[in-house]
């Protein structure tokens, strides 16, 4: 999030008029159908025969009696390899079309009976709260929606049917873009890259970008290049205060955060967050004045209802970049993929104000909080982390970085904000530093070089500090014990002295 974007992530576009949207679709979801494969292909035989006879067979075959053998039969579609493709979160998924109607992931050979099937395994492999795979909807024939041949099929064999909206494109003309049903379980990405990447709100970006990326976080305070938000004091105020939306309140304005304690709830999840999380993300937002925006990798156990956060992934993007953003989330969606996590957050920085969160802030949260949870009455997570490197009200030199999640406001005031609530999280301390985290740091270092808002790391933050000591005493407490990497990290700080 150049500025923003957990998609501000990638978020929910609606599927194309004649498609369901988002794991409420409706879909024909062969899964269900397989045990009686035989007799709806027959009753589809029924359809075709009845309408040469002119009998009424016809008018009561449904969707559902149309299989992928179906339409190999009648010549709609057509074997061959890499025919079919999903695209997911950034994510694409090729697969084979077999005679028998069989689906054939290229990247494992594994065989799937179904379009709703292949689906469902490739969307969970991207995001494990994902409850069904829309498959009619999200498969993709040469470039065109499955669905869509469904309804050909029809308009042949039924032609008294209602008609379908979409008509059937021409074969080729596939789309090299994330399939609005992305956004189902994410908001676009704002700036840059995913959420965390870009600042612009959700609102403001067009569906289709939305449905493109990760979960965009929003970013606050988006300052321009060199800007030295430190003079902006804000004054936080307290969430019983607010009272209902007020559209000229300003959307900036910071927040205190509630404890479920105070309100005799019990926190609804258990948080353990990696040390190298910590660091990477404090490291991220030391390096410039501007606001910074990050997604969150990890883990989540339905059993043991335990988020683990295990891995930051930094959005290396300028706020308002929207070109930049999408490439930068593709990047962050395959990490995500090939290292087996799924999207648990988003992160941001307050760079010289307090680790609350703003009206914006929480309403950014709150949209990402539907997004990963989808649509389904299963729960998952979403944790937002900010982060303050540079605000004086700090206890220490260490950065306040603040957990927070949050809570709907009551069903008999909707129009109120939702309520920020902290979050009790228990930090794992890393035995040391991976490749993962020194490799994304010198990245980080060499994205910010020669920027205007970069910090000067040699010039004093306080009476005695530079903020290069700044920011080697604050990430000392997240430093592994082990001293191995001692010195790449101090290479990393002479890149930052020279960068500055």
């Amino acid at each position: 999030m150049a500025g923003r974007t957990l998609r501000d992530t990638s978020h929910p576009a609606a599927l194309a008029a004649t498609s369901p949207a988002g794991d409420e679709c409706l879909e024909e979801d062969e899964d269900e159908l397989e045990p009686g494969l035989e007799e709806a292909e027959a009753e589809a035989e029924a359809g075709s025969g009845a309408k040469a006879a002119g009998g009424p067979r016809g008018a009561v075959l449904t969707r559902r009696g149309i299989t992928l053998r179906v339409l190999l039969r009648d010549g709609l579609l057509e074997p061959a390899r890499g025919v079919l493709s999903i695209y997911y979160l950034g994510k694409k998924f090729v697969g084979d079309l077999g005679a028998d109607g069989t689906i054939t992931w290229q990247e494992t050979g594994q065989v799937f009976n179904s379009p709703s099937a292949w689906a469902t395994h490739c969307k969970r492999l991207v995001n494990p709260a994902k409850k069904s795979g829309c498959g009619w909807a999200s498969v993709r024939y040469k470039g065109q929606k499955l669905d869509q041949y469904k309804a050909a099929w029809l308009r042949q064999h039924q032609p008294n049917a209602a008609p379908a909206d979409e008509s059937l494109a021409s074969e080729g003309e596939e789309e090299e873009m994330p399939e609005e049903e992305e956004e189902e379980a994410m908001r676009d990405g704002r700036a840059p890259a995913p959420e965390p990447a870009a600042a612009k709100k959700t609102e403001e970006r067009s569906k289709k970008q939305q449905s493109k990326s990760l979960p965009e976080p929003v970013g606050t305070d988006h300052g321009a290049p060199g800007k030295r938000l430190e003079s902006k004091a804000r004054v936080p105020v307290r969430y019983c205060t607010l009272g209902t939306r007020d559209s000229a309140r300003n959307p900036q304005t910071l927040v205190e955060v509630t404890s479920f304690a105070a309100i005799n709830k019990f926190q609804p999840f258990n948080v353990a967050i990696s040390s190298n999380v910590l660091l990477l993300l404090d490291f991220h937002s030391h390096l410039t004045r501007s606001e910074v925006v990050g997604y969150l990798g990890g883990r989540w156990d339905t059993n043991t209802q335990l988020l683990t956060v295990l891995r930051a992934f930094p959005c290396r993007t300028r706020l308002g970049d929207a070109e930049a953003a999408g490439a930068v989330e593709e990047e962050i969606c395959q990490s995500l993929f090939l290292r087996g996590l799924s999207l648990v957050g988003w992160y941001h920085s307050h760079p010289f104000g307090p680790a609350l969160p703003s009206l914006h802030d929480i309403d950014t949260q709150m949209d990402y909080q539907l997004k990963l949870q989808g649509s389904g009455n299963g729960f998952q997570p979403c944790l937002a982390l900010i982060c303050g490197p540079y605000y004086h009200g700090n206890p220490s030199v260490e950065s306040k970085i603040a957990p927070f999640w949050v809570m709907p406001p009551p069903e008999q005031r909707p129009n109120d904000y939702g309520i920020p609530m902290d979050v009790e999280v228990a930090y794992i301390q890393d035995g040391f530093l991976t490749n993962d985290v020194l490799q994304e740091m010198t990245l980080l270092v060499e994205f910010y070089k020669g920027a205007p808002d970069l910090v000067k790391f040699q010039e004093l933050w306080s009476q005695d500090q530079t903020y290069l000591d700044k920011l080697k005493g604050s990430l000392a407490s997240r430093t592994p014990k082990d001293q191995s990497f001692s010195h790449i990290l101090e290479q990393i700080y002479s890149l930052l002295r020279l960068s500055s």
